[in-house]
């Protein structure tokens, strides 16, 4: 919306917005004459864009997977645990380095959540303040929050099993029964299947919804369409979660091929969350799909069966 706006573009540098990524470095290791790995820090060959933070190239891992030294420190850092501003959140994350020289890695991490602190510094509303006005409320996303905040909503709470919390090895699915500060951009909204339907609509529909416009269909284009592909020279690391038939776009991973034994369309963009939660957007078919629930050691399977159990029922 801001982008459509002129209030930002993809290609600012975002220390335009926040000053303090000028003077992140970039952390490579070195092996010394001992064999002995260090850390060195180098400068930013070029600065981190917005483009970078949409499409996951910004070098700022979540640190609890992948090794090496840097995500070590991202990971002592332990800002997934924290609950803080996204103004403090970006003031700690600016102290750390890079894991990669930025737009050379796709490397999936906070760059949604520093995206956050860009629309309040644009905005100069906190983050929930911009999506209620300018997302949420207008499409009826009544119960979409940061938190349930109403006591007689707790028994509607998806919850996972005692012994399938952990998202990570230092971080469980949290209660959302306890009121939050931190509005992340990345993670840790909370709501209904028929408030996200809504969302999803709009995004199939080109951008409208019940007759109000939010984007321009050519931005949802734009948003939907690879930015990671061979021709951008972006390597993938390890992690690359979108999977071998799959690029990644301006927030979502986009099918580019068809996955071997399946008639998956192409053009398919989605998403999925760490609690097992994912949607699709299938323009082909003029579908979405939505499903909600907290089962973090099982959410690859239950993703896979439930499309394949979706796209047999239509004949592909």
């Amino acid at each position: 919306m801001l982008v459509e706006e002129g209030r930002l573009s993809l290609d600012d540098p975002v220390s335009k917005y926040i000053p303090a990524f000028a003077g992140m470095k970039v952390g490579i290791e070195r092996k010394a004459g001992n064999g002995k790995v260090l850390l060195t820090l180098e400068p930013q060959e070029r600065p981190v864009t917005i483009k970078d933070l949409l499409r996951h190239t910004a070098g700022l891992p979540y640190g609890f997977y992948g090794g090496g030294l840097v995500r070590e420190l991202h990971a002592a850092a332990n800002l997934f645990n924290g609950d803080f501003s996204n103004a403090d959140f970006v003031a700690k994350i600016t102290t750390l380095p890079f894991a990669e020289q930025p737009g050379t890695v796709w490397d999936y991490g906070f760059a949604t959540d520093v995206l956050g602190r860009v629309v309040e510094v644009i905005s100069g509303k906190t983050l929930l303040q911009f999506e209620k006005e300018r997302l949420l409320d207008p499409l009826g996303m009544t119960e979409t929050a940061f938190y349930v905040a109403d006591p007689a909503k707790f028994a509607r709470i998806a919850e996972p099993m005692p012994e399938d919390r952990k998202i990570s090895p230092t971080t469980e699915v949290r209660d959302i029964r306890k009121p939050v500060t931190w509005e992340s951009g990345g993670a840790g909204m909370v709501g209904t299947v028929g408030d996200y339907a809504r969302f999803a609509q709009m995004l199939l529909n080109g951008g409208s919804y019940e007759g109000r416009r939010y984007l321009k269909p050519e931005t949802i284009a734009l948003m939907a369409s690879d930015h990671v592909g061979r021709e951008t020279k972006i390597a993938r690391d390890h992690n690359y979660y979108p999977g071998a038939s799959s690029g990644f776009g301006l927030g979502f991973a986009v099918r580019t091929s068809v996955p071997p034994g399946t008639s998956w369309p192409l053009g398919e963009y989605r998403w999925d969350g760490v609690g097992g939660t994912f949607f699709f957007i299938d323009p082909e078919d003029d579908l979405f799909g939505i499903f909600m629930v907290q089962t973090p050691s099982q959410r690859g399977r239950i993703q896979l069966e439930l499309k394949t159990l979706i796209y047999r029922a239509m004949g592909r």
